[in-house]
């Protein structure tokens, strides 16, 4: 009996799914419920169970390769079952149906174009059904001689990578940003994150969560010609891993101590690190902080998470002359910039949120 390993669909709004790591290889045996494949999903990483004991009789769709929900990635059939190709071929005719489009090219061309690191997408097909061959791939090669940069490595737009960049092109296209920019005197931060031992990230969250309970228009989406104010307060905090950019959320972040926010911030960062993040950590964000004051990085714009109305920047710390009562004095400056949806924000309320983080972090302002 052929048992069949599909995609399977991990949130309500996933259509494909990317195929990690294969922990078994063809003809291993596997025992229902153990680890089989790493799958990618839109917003998370996913360890898929056989569904079956047996041997891993074929692996239908390799390692970095997209997938619909419900395409079968692999067969299963029991240990001394004897199943020939065709009677594999005959259970899933549309195994691969979906499944990312592949460049036809015949093995002599493929080969060709790896030994010259090109990209086979680029060249014109001129056998059946713009297959192409060999003498495609040598004439590309001769035209373009000394003109195209030789490629060094290729890295597969999928999983998180791919995610992201949908989502990132999504929101600049549909929402008009607009950003405003303050410095924060970050001396009582540093006051309270030596007293407590708390991190700065958790420290700038929990100043904004109390900021987005009292000003609630910037814990907003758009949706139609509709306006929704969300009463939950979920922060994102943006976390850079090996396999792309994350939001792992902080829910009910206004209710949360500055102590319980600090170790739910470190949690989901490892969990991040470790790619062992489910959808449950990743769903649900109203507001998103992203942080590169740890690279050296002063001020910058960031892009709006969708479908959020807003989305804070954070800097390093710098020593800067300030004026206190009339004297030039020396004090850790910080630059806060925040992004925002336009459709659903204005310039003054803008500032005037931003003014309220900048108040809270000033005066330590974040206890209830």
């Amino acid at each position: 009996m052929v048992t069949k390993v599909v995609m399977p669909r991990l949130s309500l709004t996933m259509k494909e799914g990317t195929v990690g790591t294969w922990y078994k290889k063809e003809g291993d045996s596997v025992e229902k419920g153990e680890p089989l494949v790493e799958v990618f999903s839109e917003k998370a990483t996913y360890d898929l169970e056989a569904p079956a004991f047996g041997v891993l009789r074929k692996i239908l769709v390799q390692e970095g390769v997209d997938a619909p929900v419900n395409a079968v990635l692999a067969v299963i059939t029991a240990p001394d079952e004897v199943v020939s190709e065709a009677e594999i071929s005959a259970e899933i005719p549309k195994a691969v149906e979906g499944v990312e489009k592949r460049v036809l090219a015949s093995p002599a061309a493929k080969r060709l174009a790896k030994e010259h690191r090109l990209d086979l997408s680029l060249v014109k097909g001129s056998g059946p059904e713009g297959r192409i061959v060999e003498e495609d791939v040598r004439r590309f090669i001769e035209i373009t001689s000394g003109v195209l940069p030789k490629v060094k490595e290729v890295i597969p737009l999928s999983g998180f990578r791919k995610t992201s960049a949908e989502r990132i092109s999504l929101s600049f296209k549909t929402a008009p940003h607009s950003t405003v920019v303050m410095e924060v005197n970050v001396s009582e931060a540093i006051t309270l994150h030596n007293r407590l031992q708390v991190s700065y990230t958790a420290i700038l969250l929990k100043a904004v969560a109390k900021s987005l309970a009292e000003y609630s228009i910037i814990n907003s989406t758009l949706q139609g010609n509709q306006i929704k104010i969300f009463e939950d307060v979920n922060v994102g905090v943006a976390t850079a891993t090996e396999n792309g950019l994350v939001v792992p959320v902080i829910y009910n972040a206004d209710k949360r101590s500055l102590e319980e926010i600090d170790v739910a911030i470190k949690e989901l960062t490892e969990k991040a690190k470790q790619g062992k993040l489910v959808n449950e950590d990743l769903a649900g964000g109203t507001f998103t902080v992203t942080n590169l004051g740890m690279y050296g990085v002063e001020f910058f714009i960031p892009i709006i998470n969708p479908p959020e109305a807003a989305i804070l920047a954070v800097g390093r710390v710098v020593e800067k002359p300030v004026v206190v009562d009339g004297k030039i004095e020396i004090k850790p400056i910080m630059m806060l910039s925040l992004s925002y949806d336009h459709r659903i924000v204005d310039g003054a309320p803008a500032s005037e949120f931003l003014r309220k983080v900048k108040k809270k972090i000033e005066k330590a302002m974040l206890e209830d």
